[in-house]
């Protein structure tokens, strides 16, 4: 997934949480008047990534990059200039918000042998632990998407790609998984893994993902 394009904020209460995090915090200038600043902290993603923002306030802007920067934002008025919070103030602004956060997506891999509906030795290895945490941390939504490699024609790898999620959506069944949490789709080999020219044998193509939510 590519990191996302710079994104513009309004002034206020509002909340990006894309590939990465921005987090709009208030800050009122005294107990009893109204919440007039705003500090807008960037912070990276579940896996580590961080992209970039871009703050408009008072016809100026201002693009944040780096982790744990801030700006400060008043009503009408231009956005300070950039500074690093410390982790601790990260966590002393930022942290009843990342708090009540979702927890990322789990996905998976299970790759198939060639023009087959079986798993590979080690997908079969690794399905029993998606099972384990799946039961210890019970999903509201899962996707399942099959794909194959380049070899043969168009439609015949439509078939197979929906044979191949369909085998593991009826193997997550079998396991106790409420079917009408679970939507497949299939591509064929319209979205490979690793790009290749076509007919072309590609194991890592051979795949299935899930996304489990």
């Amino acid at each position: 997934m590519s990191e996302p394009e710079a994104s513009r904020l309004s002034l206020r209460a509002r909340i990006s949480l894309s590939a990465l995090v921005a987090l709009l915090l208030f800050m009122p200038c005294c107990a009893s008047a109204p919440q007039t600043r705003d500090t807008i902290i960037l912070l990276p993603d579940a896996s580590g990534r961080i992209g970039s923002i871009i703050v408009s306030s008072g016809g100026q802007e201002v693009q944040l990059s780096k982790v744990s920067q801030a700006v400060t934002v008043e009503k009408g008025s231009p956005p300070s200039s950039p500074f690093i919070l410390s982790r601790e103030e990260v966590t002393s602004l930022a942290g009843p918000a990342l708090n009540v956060l979702p927890p990322p997506p789990r996905q998976y891999l299970l790759y198939f042998e060639h023009d087959s509906i079986e798993l590979t030795k080690e997908s079969k290895a690794l399905f029993a632990d998606i099972i384990k945490t799946i039961k210890n941390n019970p999903p509201i939504y899962i996707s399942i998407a099959g794909h194959t490699d380049t070899m043969g024609d168009r439609e015949y790898n439509f078939e197979l790609s929906y044979k191949r999620a369909k085998v593991v959506s009826d193997l997550l069944t079998e396991q106790g998984m409420d079917g009408y949490i679970m939507h497949i789709t299939y591509y064929g080999k319209e979205i490979p893994l690793i790009k290749t020219g076509d007919q072309v044998h590609e194991p890592r193509n051979r795949r299935t993902e899930i996304t489990i939510r």
